[in-house]
C-alpha cells in the first residue's frame, strides 16, 4: 500500500484507478463531491468509488455527501447515473446508520432524537428517489412542485435547475416535432422573459424554430420524433444470409 505522501502526489481520478478500494482514499474522494459541486463538474466514477467504499465501512458514510452525489447524479439524466448510484446504498448501510444515530441521541429526549434522525433521513432520500421517478416518466409539473417544497437538498447544488431543463428540453424533443410553447413552460418551469431568453438561445444553438403562426416551437427532426429517419438493419441482411439459416434451422 502506497503511503499517504505518495498518494497525495495523484488526482483523485487517479485514486480510484490505481486503488479504488482502499479506504484511506475516502477523505479525498468526499472532498472530490465536494468539489464537484461548487465547480459544477461531475465524476460518475469517483461518485461511484465513494459509494462501494462506505458499503464495507458504513460507520463512516456521511448522508450529507450521499444526498450530494445523488442530486448530481440526476443532473446526468437521461443516462442511468441515479439507478447505479442508489443501488450501492444498501439497506444495512441505512439500518447501521439509524442504529448509530440512536446511539448518539441520548437522555430524556433520546427517543425523540432518533425519530428526528430517522425522518430527515428517510424525507432526504425518499425525496430524490420520488424526484427521480417523475424525471424517469416525464411528469415535470411534479417535479417543479415537489423540488420547490424542498429547496434545501436542490439549492445546495449549483446548475441544477438548467441541468433538468436541458434534460427537458431533450426529452421533448425525442416527443414531440412540435410542442406548443405552454408544454415547453411547464417542463422547463418558465414563463414570461426568462422563458423567452430560453427559447431564444435554443433557436441560436440547437435548431429550434418558432412558428410564426402560433408561437409554438418546432424542433429538429430525429429518429425519435420522426420515425422515418430511424435506420432499419432489417434492410442490411441480405437474401445470401437469410438462405444460409433455412438448412441450419432445418
Amino acid at each position: 500500500m502506497e503511503s499517504p505522501k505518495e498518494q497525495s502526489s495523484y488526482t483523485v481520478e487517479q485514486l480510484v484507478a490505481v486503488n479504488p478500494f482502499n479506504p484511506e482514499i475516502l477523505p479525498d474522494l468526499e472532498n472530490y463531491v465536494n468539489e464537484q459541486v461548487t465547480s459544477q463538474t461531475y465524476s460518475l466514477d469517483a461518485n461511484l468509488c465513494l459509494l462501494r467504499l462506505y458499503q464495507f465501512e458504513p460507520e463512516r458514510m456521511n448522508t450529507h455527501i450521499v444526498a450530494r452525489i445523488l442530486v448530481k447524479a440526476l443532473m446526468a439524466m437521461p443516462a442511468p447515473d441515479f439507478s447505479l448510484c442508489l443501488f450501492l446504498i444498501p439497506e444495512r448501510v441505512v439500518t447501521h446508520l439509524l442504529s448509530l444515530s440512536l446511539i448518539r441521541c441520548t437522555g430524556e429526549d433520546s427517543w425523540s432524537c432518533f425519530e428526528l434522525c430517522l425522518q430527515q433521513m428517510e424525507e432526504q432520500f425518499k425525496t430524490l428517489i420520488v424526484l427521480s421517478h417523475y424525471l424517469e416518466t416525464g411528469r415535470f409539473q411534479q417535479f417543479w412542485d415537489e423540488a420547490a417544497k424542498n429547496p434545501h437538498i436542490l439549492e445546495a447544488v449549483p446548475g441544477f435547475e438548467q441541468a433538468i431543463q436541458a434534460y427537458a428540453s431533450h426529452l421533448l424533443s425525442l416527443s414531440y416535432q412540435k410542442v406548443p410553447r405552454s408544454v415547453l413552460a411547464e417542463a422547463v418551469n418558465m414563463d414570461g422573459a426568462s422563458l423567452d431568453k430560453f427559447i431564444e438561445h435554443q433557436v441560436a444553438n440547437s435548431g429550434w424554430i418558432v412558428a410564426k403562426e402560433d408561437g409554438s416551437i418546432v424542433l429538429p427532426q430525429n429518429e425519435f420524433n420522426h420515425p422515418e429517419l430511424k435506420k432499419n438493419t432489417g434492410e442490411n441482411v441480405s437474401l445470401e444470409h437469410i438462405a444460409r439459416i433455412f438448412p441450419i434451422l432445418g
